[in-house]
This record gives structure tokens, sequence and C-alpha cells, in this order.
């Protein structure tokens, strides 16, 4: 049996844009920070639900940005142990969960406030909430544009801050059309109604942060990668001649693992095969992998799926 895991540039492409990340994660924290707490006092001056709800977002941006930078930093730095083989990076995955939780809440006492001013309406200072609601877009835009410079696509922790800037950034536009709404026609409903379409669409990337960082924790395939496709490749190796018990998961964004195991034909040069399956699993991304190599006449494979074939 030729069992011999194969890795490669485990730090590739998940390390290459660290740096780059934490700066604009730390340049957001301290952006965001000090934006809410200018929102927050203008949002009770003005007595304003927009703002003050949008002051609630940035404080939950404050401390997604804040955790988010904690992970990249802890996944980075302290490296693999004993009893944590692969590190800590999955800290950024368990940063991600918690932003997500963190959106769904926020949203729901968004709702929750907005139906309170339906009930009973409140006066607003349009004057004020429409200076406040326009610096607060600015400066939005601004960390928005930092944290694009990240990589918010690859990276699901990035990716989960960036969300939380862009509900910001809408918050900021529903701020604005509210104050303007209410200083000309006097329709002090548009703040509470701002809110409300601020908070649908704070809960549907809450819920797609939350949906990704769960099943990176539940191990599951990646969305975008195709098992059968990549069976198929594997299995048209000249030498292989099945493929069983392949597993694919994340271990952290841009960090993806591959095990399975290979019968192949006696006699053949396993050293060429297992080169030209790292080759083909490569072009997935999958540079962590380790693939177990098994002779027609191996009889001691444990895996589930072994038994589940010689059952059948």
């Amino acid at each position: 049996m030729d069992n011999r895991p194969e890795q490669r540039g485990t730090q590739g492409p998940h390390h290459h844009h660290q740096t780059s990340n934490q700066t604009a994660l730390l340049a957001g924290f301290l952006l965001i920070t000090g934006f809410m707490i200018v929102e927050a006092v203008g949002g009770l001056l003005s007595n304003s639900l927009a703002l003050l709800s949008d002051a609630g977002h940035m404080l939950s941006d404050s401390i997604s940005l804040g955790l988010s930078f904690t992970a990249l930093m802890v996944g980075s730095k302290i490296p693999a142990n004993q009893t944590k083989t692969f590190g800590y990076r999955r800290f950024e995955i368990l940063a991600a969960l918690f932003n997500g939780v963190l959106l769904l809440v926020l949203s729901v006492w968004i709702i929750y406030e907005a139906f309170q001013r339906f009930s009973h309406p409140a006066p607003i200072h349009s004057g004020s909430m429409l200076v406040i609601a326009f610096i607060g877009l600015i400066v939005n835009i601004f960390v928005a544009w930092i944290l694009s410079g990240g990589e918010n696509k690859e990276n699901l922790n990035v990716r989960s801050a960036f969300i939380h800037v862009l509900g910001d950034l809408l918050g900021s536009a529903g701020a604005i059309v509210a104050a303007v709404l209410i200083y000309l026609f006097g329709w002090e409903f548009a703040d509470p109604l701002a809110s409300l379409i601020v908070s649908a669409v704070i809960i549907r990337s809450g819920w797609q942060v939350l949906r990704d960082s769960i099943n990176i924790l539940m191990e599951g395939k990646p969305d975008n990668l195709d098992l059968e496709e990549i069976r198929n490749r594997i299995c048209g190796v000249e030498g292989v001649i099945s493929l069983h018990d392949m597993h694919i998961w994340t271990i952290t964004s841009g960090f993806l693992s591959l095990s399975c195991h290979l019968i192949v034909a006696d006699r053949t040069d396993r050293d060429r095969i297992l080169n030209d399956v790292q080759h083909i699993l490569s072009d997935y991304h999958l540079m962590h992998s380790t693939v177990q190599i098994e002779g027609t006449t191996f009889e001691t494979c444990f895996s589930d799926c072994a038994h589940q074939k010689k059952k059948a």
C-alpha cells in the first residue's frame, strides 16, 4: 500500500493576501467605530430611528471588524500544535458565524422598533438627520472601498465584514431618502419604512454568511466544486481502476482539503499516478490532499465507503 499524503503550499493563496486583509479590516474598524459614536449621538438628537438603527448596525460592524481582524491575526500568527494540527485557521470561520448571527439579531431588533414607530410616530429633526446620514454614507463608501482591496470574494471572514459595511451603506442611503421625504412632505413614516427596507437586505446577507460558515464547520463540500467532475477526471488517469472514500472540505477560506482512496492496476507507476492526480487537483485549488493508493489485492481498507461497497 502506498499511503502518501501530499501537501503543497498550504499558505499559498490563503497566505498571499493576509497582510492586505488585516490592514483593510483594521482601517475599517477605526473609521466605523469613530463614526458610530457620531451617528448614535446624532440619532438621539434628531430622534431618528433610521439613524439609531444604522448606528446599531455600525456597532455590530465595529464588533465584526474588530473580531475579523483578531481572527486573521490569530489564524496566521499562532502555529499548529499537538492538539490543533491545523492551527487556529478556523477561528476566521467562527468569527464569520458570529457576524452572521449578529446581523440576523440586529435585523429583528430594527424590525421591532420600526413597527413600534408606525404605531407611535415621533417627531423627527430631518435637517440634522440628513447631514449625519450623508456623512455616514461617505464614511461607509470609503470603508467599503478599503475592504474591497482585500479578498472579500474568497475569504468568508472578510466577506462577512464587507457585507456588514454594505448594510451600513444602504442604511445611510435609506436615512438620506427618509430625511428628504420628511423635510419636503412631512412623511415621518418614511423613517421606520427605510429601517424596514434596510433590515430586509441585512437579513438576506446575514443568512448567506451564516449558511456558508455552517457549511464549512460541518465540513460540507464547497459550493463551487463538482464532485462527479473531479471523480471522473481522477478515474480517467491511466492506471487508475476506481476511486472510493473521497471527501472534500474547507479548513478555512481559501484552504481546501481532499482525501481519497485509489485502486490502481498492478505493476503501474504509482508516483506517476500520484503526480497526475495532484495536477488535476491543483486545477480546483485542492492543494492540501491525501491520496491513499491501493493495489487490486488490497483487502484491509477500513473506510466506511469500502465497507458499504463490500456489503453491496
